[in-house]
């Protein structure tokens, strides 16, 4: 059974952001813990299980943005990006948010990716 896409309005997705930013900034820790786990050269069981561990804590905020109707984007885990679908002018695009962007103002294209960014216009903010 397919799950319908939910889509956002800006104002619907900004009222979200309180969580999704504690979730966000929950995967950047643990992402940033997990790079240096896997840096390591001497990795023993202890560290392979930390490693499990940080890679399933990550899944599950994964997870609970997929469960809010969003996308994580940054497998760096530098950005902390956020991607919420939504129609804007009849055009089905991602609204999309960073992780140290105070709210949501920017959208791309389906196919556009991060660097396609554009200002969503100030009438849809409102």
């Amino acid at each position: 059974m397919e799950t319908e896409i939910k889509y956002f309005t800006p104002a619907e997705a900004n009222r979200t952001l309180p969580l999704v930013k504690k979730i966000v900034a929950d995967i950047l820790v643990e992402g940033r813990e997990l790079r240096e786990l896997l840096q390591m050269e001497d990795r023993n069981a202890v560290v392979e299980e930390q490693i499990d561990a940080r890679k399933e804590s990550i899944l599950g905020y994964i997870e609970e943005l997929s469960e809010i109707g969003c996308y994580y984007k940054d497998w760096n885990f530098e950005l902390g990006l956020v991607d919420f679908p939504a129609m804007l002018n009849g055009e089905e695009v991602l609204l999309c948010w960073r992780s140290d962007e105070p709210s949501i103002t920017w959208y791309h294209g389906l196919n556009d990716g991060f660097r396609g960014r554009r200002r969503i216009p100030e009438s849809l903010l409102a």
